[in-house]
């Protein structure tokens, strides 16, 4: 985790004071329901909670000189804690192994993560949505391979985005149900010295549920889809990012970052603006990205267990949900304050001489009567030469002078074709599909 791109509220969630406090929970829970069954005295729960009550302070200093001893980080929790509660805490951690505790807890982890991602997407869309009404019908070209298309609006654009990230949303939602699960079952997970009340009281308490099949850890196919969904969300902040850096272009400009007072784009040039926060959330989208991969390769453990995934999820867990959410918390800003040109939208439109429009001649000529291969040569013989006259030739002027087309749309046909208004007359229609 780096600092520069973490926000408070999630990384005190992986910090190793939050993670212990998880660990005693879990143990204290499990020893309290222990006592119901019988199994150990009830005192043992009081004692744990009696402890728990006066808000001890997590002494990590004290817990990780005992693992520098004992080389093993629960058994130096469960030794700190017995050295603060007493002689009940020997029954502690009854029938139960290092994974009950470690994976419950990294599900609780990711389950409370996912909650402030959930928030961060909120806000995200709603940053969004408000500025797709306010630029539903602004004019803009639509690109395909970066070259001028025909005509939409920024507002459909932006809508693009919500649907994406609406979209993100839905599958981050099913992660997090796949993902809160608990396992208090033992060694190999059989359940042969804890009984399955247990776990269900366990679970019940940390909002989980119980894991159907542990085999002393939880499979790890729910991690690899919990980080797989999160590298989607990359990939969509990503893609919003790169449309903006696209449009930022010199030679584009018809969005920006906004540029507060005092910045400065360069160290070399006054005169730079540059798309350094998009750039920045490409960079995090690869990283988060990155880290998908070796939640895929922790899949496949040896037989019941072995411990080749824990030290990726030792990385990859906080890594992952502490960029992620800074990242959508970085766009929620960008969108919020997205610097938009519909001047300039107009000036790009308009600089190709009218070219944006050539598929409505094509399907006009071809309703009148024209092949569509023949259709086609017209438009295009004439498309060709406004675009080697970089845009100084107008598309229409070509047109009304050619005698082929004219023999089948009349002028006052081919001027109804250039009406830039034709191309929205569905923009409620999609809108009204995003945002209901």
């Amino acid at each position: 985790m780096v600092p520069r791109y973490a926000r408070p509220a999630m990384t005190a969630l992986w910090e190793p004071e939050a993670k212990y406090r998880i660990w005693f929970e879990i143990e204290a829970h499990a020893t309290e329901k222990l006592g119901e069954l019988g199994v150990v005295p009830e005192s043992a729960a009081k004692a744990l909670w009696d402890w728990w009550a006066t808000d001890p302070k997590i002494d990590v200093e004290a817990i990780d000189a005992i693992e520098a001893v004992t080389k093993h980080d629960v058994i130096a929790f469960l030794t700190w804690v017995a050295e603060n509660v007493g002689e009940e805490a020997r029954f502690m951690h009854q029938g139960m192994t290092s994974s009950d505790v470690l994976d419950t807890t990294l599900a609780v982890q990711l389950a409370r993560s996912t909650d402030i991602l959930l928030e961060d997407l909120d806000a995200l869309l709603a940053a969004i949505k408000r500025r797709a009404e306010e630029q539903k019908y602004t004019p803009t070209i639509g690109r395909s391979h970066g070259i001028h298309a025909e005509p939409v609006t920024f507002g459909l654009k932006l809508a693009q985005a919500y649907a994406e990230f609406d979209r993100c949303k839905t599958r981050l939602v099913a992660a997090r149900e796949e993902i809160a699960t608990c396992a208090i079952s033992g060694a190999v997970g059989t359940f042969a010295n804890i009984d399955p009340s247990v776990e269900e009281h366990v679970a019940d308490k940390l909002g989980l549920k119980p894991e159907p099949v542990s085999t002393q850890v939880i499979p790890r196919d729910r991690h690899a889809m919990f980080f797989s969904t999160l590298a989607v969300i990359a990939g969509s902040i990503e893609r919003l990012a790169v449309e903006i850096r696209h449009l930022q272009r010199t030679e584009v400009l018809e969005a920006e970052e906004y540029f507060s007072p005092g910045q400065k784009g360069s160290s070399a040039m006054p005169h730079k603006r540059n798309p350094i926060l998009t750039e920045n959330l490409t960079g995090q989208a690869r990283m988060i990205r990155a880290y998908a991969m070796p939640a895929l390769e922790n899949v496949a453990l040896w037989h019941e267990r072995d411990i080749s995934h824990s030290s990726v999820e030792r990385f990859i867990g906080p890594d992952a949900c502490i960029t992620l959410d800074f990242a959508l918390a970085r766009l929620t800003g960008v969108i919020d304050k997205l610097l938009v040109y519909p001047e300039r939208m107009q000036a790009n439109m308009d600089r190709m001489g009218g070219l944006i429009h050539s598929q409505r001649v094509l399907l006009a000529l071809t309703q009148n009567g024209v092949s569509r291969e023949d259709a086609y040569r017209l438009v295009q013989r004439n498309a060709m030469k406004v675009w080697e006259s970089d845009g100084q030739l107008m598309l229409l002027d070509l047109l009304k002078q050619d005698a082929e087309v004219t023999a089948a749309l009349s002028e006052s046909e081919l001027e109804e074709r250039f009406d830039l208004e034709y191309h929205f007359k569905h923009v409620d229609t999609i809108f009204n599909r995003v945002f209901g």
